[in-house]
């Protein structure tokens, strides 16, 4: 038939350790031996309940059956019923539901046979003494359960019973009857009742002493008790039949009804098996996450539902003996709590109760013992944590759940252990983010740190929120450097950023640009402009601006002690303010840059910037945003004018150099030297090199293909040669449109001073191994030609068209070029002049033995579309012949 009750003791699981059963106190077992109960004021009510209806029933039933004076029965079949009962209760499969253990028997094939031996009335009566007897004997075998219990068990088979006897009765009274269709109809509904009512009434009881929701018990034992109930139903129906033709028969029962019981037992393990590792595999795969928080809830989530427990504890360990304790339970949010700190036990002496004894979260309601089931949470013999399984009432885990709760805590242990690894991870990367972004001298933020930090904060802002900037450099830095030593000069700076930093207010951003140069960028502006007395242009927020420079030159002003000498720290400030929207970093500190130098030729501590000091256009900060939607353009904005380089002696093309034109959709067409300096200072560089380099190639291969291959020439940003990806990029390009990479020459323009650092020799390295050519542009102009021949190989040098236009009038000028020609013939380097545009001055580069030129005096830069016409016209001039551009030596 259909039982329940608790295990009682409690279960740790761990390394070598095995179930034992603890004493639950002598309070407790004097209760239990006195028959007291220990139930909830629920279950007490249940209970009483259920002895009233019991109690009423056995009666009822014995007086209903005296007065049906014509259906007699014998006590020898009242003795056999009884019998009947009992032995069905001592074969039972038993099932647990979080801390609940029930057993599920064969009372419905009881009840089928006992409604065919006795009348209907006698049912009760024969329930409850079949029952008792039962508990009886599995008292003296050993069984604990509490007397109450058993007593709840037998009243509530007993009202079950009556019940299903009450069905029969109204369908068909099945004593003594043949098996008829209606007969057999009133056995299965009476036996489905009984079966669903003695369900509720032990589920009721067992969630509240399980702390297991009623749902969840009555479900688990309706899905085990299902099949069963139909065999059941079966095998009574088999033995009422045996019964109507002979006794004999029931000798075949037994071995059948062992093979049936086996057959129960063990759909109710594969069940209960498969659900079990359903939930493990779902709970498993919820791991699978890179926090801490989200593995612990995961993991109090999963456990609770494997073990359909009351509530659930993740204790992870904290480096300085605390514990952080993540708690929660069925249909509770999992909450978090620093506990501690807590005494750890030794390795070797772990207790039962886990290596933090002391530790709980403050929400989990204390237990007796018996009701917590703990696993430490080990990784390659780190101890990482420990789970702890919390249920209502003491339990004692089965083997199958041993070893699920070991597997669980082995897969928690490992993502606990990856998700503190990957936070470590994560620390040391922001860690060194941030160390990137400071100055180690002074540690506030260092240029890269203030252009991130001040871009961030601008979009912040409301787009017309006025901001400023502010560029510091301390006077007569070098002089403390050399007099009193870079120690010295040290701790001027640590002073000075000390401060700055003082002085600055909420909102603001304080950076050292580097050397003796520091940034403030003031976010806090009053929108108030500049008065005529200020002699500043108007923008929003300057006059604030102002009034904070000087307040700041002031106190850095301020003696302080250096060296051991008392010093007064005299520093130029430039100030430039502009709205939030119309401007970034890079701008503003460019024209605050300007405001500073103006400030130290002015000679005073303040200055601000002044558009029209600027050589920049007032509205620059908008060309690149402009920039950015040209490379994209349809139809292009951005074009190439192709101008031919011809050999001297005859007039003949030898190569062809692409200028870059601006067709801006306003202003017009823009040469490179409007914009160049924009795009410099962004992250455009790389995408304007490529779409110029692509291109240039495409129109290269077309002039091939038209029997004219003459190579192209491109200049070349220096800022791109702190790429390391230009030279892939560069062969990509030539593969794509096809052409040897000796076509390509790359111009590299001297005026700008190529950086002296490892990326840049490495990138020139790569482009020399691809095979492309490489350039000197505006030769001459720079600060260092002779030491950048030596620290770059290039295939020719082209003398910049200052010194062409005038080398005729000029003796210096002259003197120039012939150096240079004379230098590029010793290096085995080309030469080609910029720039000639009459007939004298190239009678004169030929006088000098220069090779090539180009200039409008040969043939003005033209359209891509008309270049092949070009070319094709200086090849008629010079008998149609083709020079190709040499990868070494000098025309």
């Amino acid at each position: 038939m259909m039982g329940a009750y608790l295990e009682r003791g409690p279960l740790v699981t761990g390394p070598g350790d095995v179930p034992r059963t603890a004493i639950s106190g002598v309070r407790a077992q004097l209760a239990r031996l006195a028959g007291a109960p220990t139930a909830t004021r629920r279950v007490r009510f249940l209970t009483l309940a259920v002895y009233i209806v019991a109690v009423l029933f056995i009666p009822l039933g014995l007086v209903a059956q005296v007065l049906d004076a014509g259906r007699p029965a014998s006590l020898y079949q009242l003795a056999v019923a009884v019998g009947t009962v009992a032995v069905s209760q001592l074969a039972v499969v038993r099932v647990r539901v979080g801390a609940a253990r029930l057993s599920l028997g064969w009372g419905e094939a009881s009840l089928v046979v006992l409604l065919y031996l006795i009348p209907a009335g006698w049912v009760p009566l024969a329930i409850f003494l079949g029952v008792t007897v039962a508990m009886i004997v599995l008292q003296l075998f050993g069984d604990r359960r509490p007397i109450w219990l058993m007593a709840y068990n037998a009243t509530a088979q007993t009202v079950a019973g009556g019940c299903a006897a009450i069905l029969a009765g109204l369908i068909r009274e099945p004593y003594h009857s043949a098996l008829t269709t209606r007969v057999t109809v009133a056995l299965i509904a009476s036996a489905l009742l009984y079966a669903a009512i003695a369900v509720v009434l032990i589920a009721a009881v067992a969630s509240e002493r399980g702390g297991t929701r009623f749902t969840e018990v009555a479900a688990r034992t309706f899905a085990g008790k299902l099949f069963m109930t139909v065999g059941n139903v079966t095998v009574g129906l088999i033995i009422v039949a045996m019964l109507g033709v002979g006794m004999l028969w029931l000798v075949v029962l037994p071995p059948v009804l062992w093979l049936l019981h086996q057959s129960y037992a063990y759909r109710m393990r594969v069940d209960d098996e498969r659900r079990g590792w359903r939930i493990f595999s779902t709970a498993t795969r919820a791991l699978n996450q890179l926090d801490e928080g989200a593995v612990a809830e995961a993991a109090v989530e999963g456990v609770v539902r494997l073990f359909l427990a009351d509530s659930a504890e993740v204790l992870v360990p904290r480096s300085d003996g605390t514990v952080c304790c993540y708690f929660g339970g069925r249909g509770a949010d999992v909450s978090a709590a620093l506990v501690g700190p807590v005494p750890r036990t030794p390795a070797d002496g772990r207790s039962h109760d886990g290596p933090w004894v002391a530790a709980a979260h403050p929400d989990a309601t204390p237990l007796a013992p018996g009701c917590v089931a703990a696993r430490p949470l080990l990784v390659g013999g780190a101890d990482v944590g420990e789970l702890r399984i919390r249920f209502a009432r003491p339990i004692e885990l089965s083997n199958r759940e041993q070893m699920q709760l070991s597997a669980f805590g082995d897969a928690v242990a490992a993502a606990l252990h990856d998700a503190a690894a990957h936070q470590r991870l994560h620390t040391m990367s922001a860690q060194s983010s941030l160390d990137a972004m400071l100055d180690p001298l002074t540690g506030v933020p260092n240029r890269e740190g203030l252009l991130t930090g001040g871009a961030a904060a601008l979009a912040r802002l409301h787009r017309d929120a006025p901001v400023a900037l502010l560029v510091l450099d301390i006077n007569h830095f070098k002089e403390v450097n050399d007099t009193l030593g870079h120690t010295a000069g040290d701790d001027l700076v640590r002073i000075t950023a000390t401060r700055i930093s003082g002085a600055s207010q909420e909102g603001d951003l304080v950076g050292r640009l580097g050397g003796d140069e520091f940034g403030l960028l003031i976010t806090e502006l009053s929108a108030e402009e500049a008065d005529a007395s200020d002699g500043a242009a108007g923008e929003p927020g300057l006059r604030h601006a102002l009034r904070r420079a000087r307040e700041l030159a002031d106190l850095l002003a301020t003696p302080t002690e250096v060296a051991g000498l008392q010093l007064a720290v005299e520093a130029s400030i430039g100030v430039a303010a502009a709205p939030a929207a119309g401007c970034d970093m890079i701008e503003l500190l460019r024209r605050a840059d300007i405001a500073m130098y103006q400030a130290k030729r002015g000679g005073g501590a303040v200055a601000w910037y002044d558009s029209a000091s600027d050589v920049a256009s007032t509205d620059r900060l908008t060309l690149l945003a402009e920039l950015r939607e040209a490379l994209s353009a349809r139809p292009p904005q951005l074009v190439l004018v192709m101008q031919p380089t011809v050999d001297l002696s005859s007039g003949a093309p030898i190569s062809v150099e692409a200028l870059v034109r601006w067709r801006h959709p306003r202003r017009g067409e823009l040469r490179p030297a409007e914009f160049i300096d924009v795009l410099e200072n962004s992250e455009l560089v790389g995408p304007f090199t490529r779409h110029v380099l692509d291109e240039a190639l495409r129109s290269a291969a077309q002039w091939a293909a038209e029997g004219i291959p003459v190579p192209v020439s491109v200049n070349l940003s220096p800022r791109s040669l702190l790429s390391r990806a230009l030279p892939n990029e560069v062969g990509i390009l030539l593969a794509r449109h096809k052409l040897p990479p000796e076509r390509l020459v790359l111009e590299i323009t001297e005026t700008v001073v190529v950086p002296e650092v490892k990326v840049v020799t490495e990138v020139l390295a790569g482009l020399r191994a691809l095979g492309v050519q490489l350039a000197v542009d505006d030769f001459g102009t720079g600060y260092s030609s002779l030491t950048f021949l030596t620290r770059i190989h290039v295939d020719e040098v082209k003398v910049d068209q200052t010194f062409v236009s005038r080398m005729v009038e000029s003796p210096e000028a002259m003197a120039i070029v012939r150096t240079t020609v004379d230098l590029a013939r010793q290096l085995n380097l080309r030469v080609v002049a910029e720039g000639v545009e009459t007939a004298v001055q190239r009678k004169a580069l030929v006088g000098l033995g220069c090779t090539a030129a180009q200039g409008y005096h040969f043939c003005a830069p033209v359209p891509p579309e008309k270049v092949v016409s070009a070319l094709q016209s200086l090849l008629g001039s010079a008998g149609a012949r083709v020079i190709p551009l040499r990868a070494e030596g000098a025309y």
